[in-house]
């Protein structure tokens, strides 16, 4: 029996991906930046079906992010799993460093950050050795001194996990396969035969990034080049290539004894990437002691087939990529896919059953670095349309509240009630700009964003009676290559109040709903974008 898996595994704003196998599961986990809670958790049992069984950092304690920048936070996770216990180790840049937290149940409850002393620089990694031993793996710069701007280095050092303090002596390992390399980073660190292998990306998560790989016979090295480095990238392919910025990969093995590789990749619509990175597999095959990746096409397949049986997550899971409705009404609490910008006020964004999404007006804009009150999702594709039905009635003069597709506080497109009027605005760059106002009296109102590739639709109005409001929106600057960055858009809604009161405006949303279209069910915009 197989399954075949169609790439990318999970599409929209899940980089830097990494994963474990335990039994006939596979857990995978990637960056999160200044979203909370951080770093999501995936489960599968044949690498093509997905479910979100949770968040590794679900609690405050555990993600100080404060007033990080929207692409701070957490940088590149790893997770593995050793002898009854799940172990994530990441860096949150903004505040602490790097740390390690561990788990029985993947699902969580995970602990308190461990942070390890002495571990300068981001993308760690853990490797367990066959005699128990514990390394730690990373990168920092040169420790000879920095000649250019990612000039960095692989170190490695042992990590006793009773104390969580590294140990013994610091080894710089390796500095990228190609001479003058820039940014060496995202190792992991593998024992396969009598090697120990070193898999890392280079040249910076964008145009020219890529896979390649060193081995040792001795954990510390020294670790010789491989001569078809890089093993894998896309960056000789032309920019017009569909996926681009292919890198940042994790090796692991099947149940069944098949190797393969998770990682990122871009598909950008019209030269801009709106969904951010996402996350790839590829198939590996050992040829002489080295892997080779994707053998005979050495580019990412569309799908793959895989030597396991299919697998189908219980109904009710969470599953990314898929359409959602839903019914605040009905709800007590969000599920893990949900996602707020840093550390949210708590009680600020809650269902309450028969009332619906109830979110606090604070004082604090969605073009501020701070924690508005705002909760969305992944976009996961080019053509979607979003929509949130808003009871307006409990809005007061100064309160807003709206739908926003939300790549940073400086650049967004926000569709928002305030004083019986719906507003278009456009923000790039920190600038916003009105684009379109329509009057909008009604107790409950529609507000909808649909897009296609780089552009957008806006509508409103009562119930089910929406019409457009503004349309053709160049949203081009919502891309990282105009905004930079890491991440990719989010869709949500939020709710603000240019007033400070004592006692705070509630905002009340009752649906919300987002779905995969296709370009022929919009009329009057582009088409053809897949």
């Amino acid at each position: 029996m197989s399954v075949t898996a169609k790439n990318p595994i999970l599409a929209g704003f899940y980089p830097d991906p990494s994963i474990c196998t335990v039994g006939e599961d596979y857990y995978l986990v990637n960056s999160s930046f200044a979203y909370f809670p951080g770093l999501p958790i995936m489960h599968s049992k044949d690498l093509a079906h997905w479910e979100q069984i949770g968040n590794v950092m679900d609690r405050a304690s555990q993600l100080p992010l404060g007033e990080t920048g929207h692409s701070r936070g957490l940088f590149a996770p790893t997770i593995r799993y050793h002898e009854g216990t799940f172990y994530v180790i990441c860096t949150n840049v903004s505040y602490g460093g790097n740390f390690v937290v561990t788990a029985t149940d993947p699902a969580g409850p995970w602990s308190e950050p461990h942070y390890l002393e002495g571990a300068d620089g981001i993308d760690p990694s853990l490797f367990f050795d066959d005699d128990g031993k514990c390394y730690y793996i990373g990168t920092h710069p040169n420790p000879e001194g920095c000649r250019y701007d990612g000039d960095y280095y692989i170190w490695i050092q042992e990590l006793d996990l009773n104390t969580f303090k590294l140990t013994g002596e610091v080894y710089n390992v390796w500095n990228g396969a190609l001479r003058g390399v820039h940014w060496p980073e995202g190792p992991h660190l593998y024992k396969i035969g009598d090697y120990y292998y070193i898999i890392h990306a280079e040249g910076g998560t964008g145009p020219e990034h890529a896979v390649s790989v060193a081995r040792s016979r001795d954990v510390f090295g020294p670790y010789e080049n491989h001569f078809c480095n890089p093993i894998f990238t896309h960056r000789h392919l032309g920019v017009r290539y569909p996926i681009k910025y292919v890198g940042h990969a994790d090796l692991f093995r099947t149940s069944k004894g098949e190797w393969y590789m998770v990682m990122l990749a871009v598909r950008p619509a019209g030269g801009y990437t709106t969904m951010g990175r996402e996350t790839f597999l590829a198939r590996v095959i050992w040829e002489n002691g080295w892997p080779v990746v994707n053998p005979g096409l050495g580019i990412l397949s569309d799908e793959l087939k895989i030597d396991l049986p299919e697998w189908l997550p219980e109904e009710g899971a969470v599953i990314p990529g898929c359409n959602r409705l839903y019914k605040f009404t009905q709800m007590e609490k969000l599920g893990p896919e949900f996602l707020f910008l840093r550390n949210p006020m708590e009680g600020a964004v809650m269902p309450v059953p028969g009332v619906g999404l109830v979110m606090t007006c604070q004082n604090i804009k969605m073009t501020e670095e701070k924690s508005p009150s705002f909760v969305g999702i992944r976009q996961d594709s080019h053509v979607f349309e979003a929509s949130a039905v808003l009871d307006t009635s409990t809005l007061f003069e100064g309160a807003k509240a709206g739908i926003v597709l939300l790549q940073s506080n400086e650049f967004h497109l926000r569709l928002e009630y305030v004083g019986l009027r719906g507003y278009v605005i456009l923000c790039r760059n920190g600038e916003e700009e009105v684009i379109a106002s329509e009057f909008l009296p009604e107790n409950l109102v529609s507000l909808v964003i649909q897009v296609v590739g780089t552009k957008a639709t806006l509508l409103m109005g009562a119930g089910k009676q929406v019409k457009p409001v503004a349309s053709g929106i160049d949203i081009c600057a919502l891309s990282t290559e105009v905004a930079g960055g890491f991440v990719g858009c989010t869709i949500g809604m939020y709710a603000t109040d240019e007033e400070k009161r004592e006692n705070p405006v509630k905002a009340v949303f009752k649906l919300f709903t987002y779905r995969r279209i296709t370009a022929e069910e919009l009329k009057g915009t582009e088409k053809g974008v897949k």
